[in-house]
């Protein structure tokens, strides 16, 4: 997935309270450590599941450091869909001390 145009960015701390948020990192990153009302929908899969991101309200899209996410967001937006990249990531979030969770059982963290 490559594409020229500029993808559109927030930092974490202007994401609306309400924000529907995907992350898109890898299984082993998602169980380590991710925002607690997130969206898992790994890079990865994206092409072939577009169909399950929102298309009637905004999108934030995360990933560990912002590169993923920009694809995503790139790609999402030349499918019809209205994302964002969150700048920074999930070191970003991290960093800002919101909220993370984990699936493994473990103390949450970004990986």
């Amino acid at each position: 997935m490559i594409f020229n145009s500029p993808a559109p960015a927030v930092d974490v701390a202007a994401l609306p309270a309400d924000a529907y948020l995907i992350d898109v990192r890898e299984a082993d990153e998602w169980e380590a450590g991710h925002a607690p009302e997130a969206v898992h929908l790994p890079l990865s899969e994206l092409v072939g599941r577009e169909e399950e991101v929102p298309s009637d309200r905004d999108v934030y899209v995360i990933c560990k450091v912002g590169g993923r996410s920009e694809q995503a967001v790139r790609y999402l937006n030349q499918a019809g869909r209205t994302t964002v990249n969150v700048s920074g990531g999930m070191l970003a979030w991290h960093a800002a001390g919101r909220a993370l969770v984990s699936d493994n059982g473990g103390q949450p963290f970004v990986a």
